[in-house]
């Protein structure tokens, strides 16, 4: 689909005063809903965000979400697929989200993690591909204390591959 030049420069204007301007949770995310991004109440967005450059219209945060700073959203590559956000999801610093992924409720990608494939609710990925590393009782994103977070982890028990003696 043909963004066509006026709207390719409007959000290119949006997008890179976004990145800059102070407001997490209100001058950044009104210029993102500007540019077309489906924004749910309460968002959190950091600054020097990438909130899909020609298709913001294909990303969807639902509410509560958090977006830490440095985080690309891709939401296409050569036709239509998108991305979602749910509710209180937690995305930190450096992640990158590729095209066609759903993040679930409560789930939290950690700091510097591309993420290639969804994201269940409730579970924490880590890494380049992101793998599930951990569930969680308590969201990241919600105004519970930290350490209540912490507690509610339960780490995922990986099958172990041992080498047979030759």
């Amino acid at each position: 689909m043909n963004e066509g030049i006026l709207n390719g420069l409007k959000n290119r204007v949006l997008q890179e005063l976004a990145r800059i301007v102070p407001g997490a949770r209100s001058l950044r995310v009104m210029l993102h809903r500007w540019r077309g991004v489906k924004i749910g109440r309460n968002a959190w967005i950091g600054y020097d965000c990438v909130l899909e450059t020609s298709r913001p219209d294909l990303i969807v945060l639902h509410e509560d979400v958090v977006i830490s700073v440095r985080v690309i959203l891709v939401a296409h590559f050569r036709g239509s697929t998108g991305i979602t956000i749910e509710q209180e999801a937690f995305l930190g610093p450096g992640v990158i989200i590729l095209p066609g992924v759903t993040i679930g409720r409560g789930a939290v990608v950690t700091a510097g993690s591309v993420v290639s494939s969804s994201v269940p609710p409730h579970t924490v990925v880590q890494g380049n591909p992101a793998r599930a590393i951990a569930t969680c009782g308590v969201s990241l994103a919600s105004d519970e204390p930290l350490e209540k977070f912490l507690r509610s982890l339960r780490p995922i028990k990986r099958a172990t591959h041992s080498k047979r003696p030759s």
